[in-house]
């Protein structure tokens, strides 16, 4: 399943358990000798919602949360029956996110709009080696160049940079924010220009799974940037444009919210 090209391998385990889904992870994500994937996403019962959902990345780590991902296991849990109507709630290592679904003339889940919950700005909290509440377009040198950063976690810590990403190397320059030594966790970096009023194009390196064609989180942690920055207006939609389309995004005081699509690209059975 695919969120606007952010694509995982999807595992029903609201029946039965997956052991080792890290190890599982590193070995299907393998786009040479494999299924293919960004990593690999579980879906699981919950007592505190209506499905859980683990996610894991390429080289195996646990992700807390995943925006493109978190789409997709609520359409796959109300395609599988396991949710009814257009609302789901779903249980992740960042909380749980309420889901609104939209569906086509078969009844399946085309959109969905995530509550996503609020923005964290505390630069200790995204983690970071920045101790300020909020952290605005401020100074990081990395790789010899000085980036003027915004830092924002969406249950993902993520650092946004307002520079043109198709002027940067960004194989390069991604891997060196993501391990840069401010970040003890790593981070996720979006690079982003702006193209229009309240529309940003953007590029993403994710932590532990280089660049991807989209990332929900990215997107929402863009969007308030762009906010914080006055570059784009809070309260109002917010078009993000990535490798694998669009994503809506609207930032407001209490949370923010995304909108985008979920598609299943095919299913199958695999030996493990």
């Amino acid at each position: 399943m695919h969120g606007i090209g952010n694509d995982y391998i999807y595992f029903d385990c609201m029946k039965e358990e997956i052991k080792n889904p890290e190890e599982l992870a590193k070995r299907l994500s393998d786009r040479h000798f494999s299924i293919g994937g960004d990593g690999v996403i579980l879906l699981c019962p919950s007592t505190v919602a209506d499905c859980k959902m683990r996610m894991f990345n390429a080289d195996g780590s646990e992700g807390k949360m995943c925006g493109n991902g978190v789409r997709c296991v609520g359409k796959l849990a109300h395609d599988l029956d396991y949710v009814k109507g257009n609302i789901c709630r779903v249980e992740t290592l960042s909380g749980i996110k309420t889901l609104e679904f939209t569906l086509d003339e078969n009844g399946k889940v085309a959109l969905a709009k995530v509550d996503m919950g609020a923005a964290v700005l505390n630069g200790k909290k995204i983690p970071s080696s920045f101790k300020d509440e909020s952290v605005i377009s401020q100074p990081l040198t990395v790789g010899g160049n000085e980036y003027k950063v915004t830092l924002v976690s969406m249950g993902n810590p993520h650092c946004v940079v307002f520079h043109d990403p198709d002027k940067l190397e960004i194989e390069k320059v991604g891997r060196l924010f993501e391990n840069h030594p401010a970040f003890p966790e790593r981070i996720n970096t979006e690079f982003i220009k702006v193209i229009g009023k309240n529309h940003l194009k953007l590029r993403v390196w994710e932590r532990g799974s280089g660049e991807t064609l989209a990332c929900g989180t990215g997107a929402c942690a863009s969007a308030v940037a762009a906010c914080l920055n006055g570059l784009c207006d809070k309260g109002e939609e917010i078009t993000v444009t990535l490798l694998g389309g669009d994503l809506k995004i609207v930032y407001t005081d209490k949370t923010v919210y995304m909108t985008g699509g979920a598609t299943l690209a095919f299913t199958g059975d695999i030996e493990i």
